[in-house]
């Protein structure tokens, strides 16, 4: 296996739901990049503990339910940028909406996976400083990894 630095990497978001929950549907869709993204953060499933105690024994662990986690990207605020205005408008969606994202990596691996916008809060800093934007983007859905053709 080869690593890589993240230099490169792309986010896109679809406002539509692929007709199947695997790589033919999401990749069947169209998507928006979201430009002036600066990094990701970490995603992906992690199981939750469940513990049992039994009264002669030791703890005994198992895995309980998945939880694909959330993606905090930070971007630099763009009022033009396409991705972002998309983003901006699911943080505003009361509907609870679930929408499609597309993480490409560097060597072409992708990552499909639907989430909801919780948010798009904005900073502004110090005047040496970027206005950014770090949407709340909750990952409702298995992560569905392809690898680069």
């Amino acid at each position: 296996m080869t690593s890589m630095t993240a230099a490169g990497s792309k986010l896109a978001i679809s406002a539509a739901a692929p007709a199947t929950a695997d790589a033919a549907g999401y990749a069947a869709l169209a998507y928006t990049s979201v430009g002036q993204v600066e990094q990701l953060g970490p995603f992906g499933a992690t199981f939750e503990v469940v513990n049992f105690q039994p009264l002669d024994g030791p703890l005994q662990k198992y895995k309980g339910p998945s939880n694909s986690g959330a993606l905090s990207p930070s971007l630099a605020h763009d009022d033009a940028d396409a991705g972002q205005t998309l983003l901006r408008t699911a943080a505003d969606d009361k509907t609870s909406k679930l929408y499609s994202f597309r993480v490409t990596l560097p060597n072409g691996t992708l990552r499909y996976f639907g989430g909801r916008v919780f948010g798009y809060p904005e900073t502004v800093g110090a005047a040496n400083s970027m206005v950014m934007a770090n949407p709340s983007i909750e990952i409702s859905t298995d992560v569905i990894k392809v690898a680069a053709v």
